[in-house]
């Protein structure tokens, strides 16, 4: 009998919603879609212990997902010593403070430098169920968004954190600097699926997931605002696409914005500020800040 390995994976916070097929190719880098079609019509595939039948089946948040991989050649993720921030940690999980520019994890033309090189590094212990190249990652945050992210460091505090997640529990803010004067505060209930004319690119389309941001003027400037948004839910790239969407795009979005800016800054101004949860073991509330950073800091300060 061949050899096998038993991959485990959690299908996390914006992740949601794929075909089975699909979501294991983009999971598992090394692993076509037709491959991961083979695996499923072999019965290597199973989600909630459950063989897939078919690879239309659609993954959900929280879903566990396990893939039998015989002879499968994964990339090695090393540890590197790169810096990383710590804002809090405990037993079971830190929050660590994201600068901007850092993957958070390996994926094809990113194998190093990420977040998760940085954690194999100094973290003794991550949770494993998001498999080799997520290890104690349970939610992410783009690559030029900078603050605060939460990591497990074993099994059920990322079960825990997974389900706060997927119930919405999850206290997170965020600190953005868009484009144009924002009369009032409100929120954006738009649902947000991936772009049928960029599949690299989501959008807002009735075929979407419900998607809901919630958003406070802090402060308005002559052509920008400050704004504070607060998720109840969390889709890929949500506080962008509902900015833009409204007419807002935030300040140095090369994706859903112009990218024109006034300012010598790269990347767009979104800052992951607070997340409030629970202990996973103790439920004892928690909650975190990350401060601006200095580019940040500075385009406010020009602004006044």
């Amino acid at each position: 009998m061949d050899e096998c390995e038993v991959l485990t994976l959690e299908v996390g916070e914006g992740d949601g919603g794929l075909r089975i097929d699909k979501w294991i190719a983009l999971a598992l880098p090394s692993l076509s879609r037709s491959r991961a079609a083979k695996l499923i019509a072999d019965g290597k595939i199973s989600i909630n212990e459950e063989r897939v039948s078919k690879p239309s089946i659609v993954a959900e948040i929280g879903d566990e997902v396990r893939v039998e991989l015989p002879n499968l050649s994964l990339p090695e993720i090393l540890p590197e010593d790169i810096p990383i921030k710590v804002l809090y940690e405990d037993g079971d999980i830190l929050v660590v403070d994201k600068p901007r520019g850092m993957v958070v994890h390996p994926a094809p033309g990113h194998y190093s430098g990420t977040l998760v090189n940085a954690l194999l590094y100094h973290i003794k212990d991550l949770s494993g169920i998001n498999g080799v190249l997520r290890p104690g990652i349970v939610h992410r945050i783009d690559r030029d968004t900078t603050g605060s992210l939460l990591v497990c460091k074993n099994d059920l505090a990322h079960r825990s954190i997974a389900e706060a997640l997927k119930e919405h529990s999850i206290y997170r803010s965020y600190r953005a600097i868009v484009h144009g004067r924002i009369a009032e505060d409100g929120t954006v209930d738009a649902p947000i699926c991936r772009s049928r004319k960029d599949r690299k690119k989501m959008a807002v389309s009735p075929d979407g997931k419900r998607a809901v941001t919630h958003y406070r003027v802090i402060e308005n400037f002559r052509d920008f605002s400050y704004i504070e948004c607060v998720l109840e839910t969390g889709r890929t790239h949500q506080i962008r696409v509902h900015m833009s969407h409204i007419g807002h795009p935030v300040l140095g979005d090369t994706v859903y914005g112009s990218g024109k800016s006034p300012f010598a800054t790269k990347g767009q101004m979104l800052h992951a500020m607070e997340l409030g949860f629970k202990q996973p073991r103790t439920g004892v509330e928690i909650r975190v800040a990350s401060p601006l950073p200095e580019d940040f800091q500075h385009i406010l300060s020009s602004l006044m």
